[in-house]
């Protein structure tokens, strides 16, 4: 969806850190009265604690929830391998790339085995060669927990080489235009996909309904100034 149709207020509204003006929101049919230990928010923006280790991050989120220590840092040293990164435990964040600390937000999320994964826009502030290397990560760490995946992005190639679903948004106030599903098969490598016909087919269709709201959030930024 185009910019301030509220796609980021309306993974806030899934995890319970916004709260409904009106009506109400469930998941897994009960409503969403507080933030759900069930649901896991990898944010645009890194989120790791500056002063704690790779391996110390990693194992905050099972400490937190009453895991011993040892058997947290077991499963965080676990999770470290398989993002990567095993040679880099004692590394801290600002002495990492900007793919390896997304690399360490993906292993502290999905160390917690969330039901649902909240993504918002993680991967927007990459070079395309590590989004890339960064798209497979998480169709590879998915396909081992089948956690179900909201994911935020402006970048349709990657909504399509990701979904199963695409739900395209109206201009703000944001309601579902569309939604379309995508059939192209799996596993999925990021590289390959975007030249399979019928991947350039599907972002043919879709961004010819996007494109529509695109232009009509341009033209009313321009109306009021913005």
């Amino acid at each position: 969806g185009p910019t301030g149709c509220g796609k980021s207020t309306t993974l806030n509204l899934v995890t319970g850190l916004l709260r409904p003006t009106t009506g109400d929101v469930r998941v897994m049919g009960n409503p969403v009265t507080e933030i759900s230990r069930d649901i896991g928010f990898v944010f645009q923006a890194d989120a790791l604690f500056p002063w704690r280790s790779v391996i110390d991050n990693v194992a905050a989120g099972p400490l937190y929830r009453g895991t011993p220590k040892a058997q947290a840092y077991d499963r965080a040293r676990d999770w470290i391998a398989r993002v990567g990164l095993a040679r880099f435990e004692k590394h801290y964040p600002h002495q990492l790339s900007g793919g390896m600390r997304k690399r360490v937000a993906l292993a502290q999320t999905f160390i917690n085995q969330p039901k649902i994964l909240l993504m918002d826009e993680p991967f927007s502030a990459l070079d395309m060669q590590t989004r890339t290397a960064m798209q497979d990560e998480l169709l590879g760490l998915w396909s081992e927990l089948k956690s179900s995946v909201v994911f935020v992005t402006h970048d349709l190639e990657e909504a399509v080489a990701l979904a199963d679903k695409v739900y395209v948004l109206t201009a703000g106030p944001g309601t579902v235009k569309s939604v379309y599903r995508i059939d192209l098969p799996r596993p999925r490598v990021m590289a390959d996909i975007r030249y399979d016909q019928k991947f350039i087919e599907i972002a043919k269709v879709i961004w010819n309904d996007l494109r529509e709201e695109v232009q009509l959030g341009q033209s009313r930024g321009l109306q009021t100034g913005h």
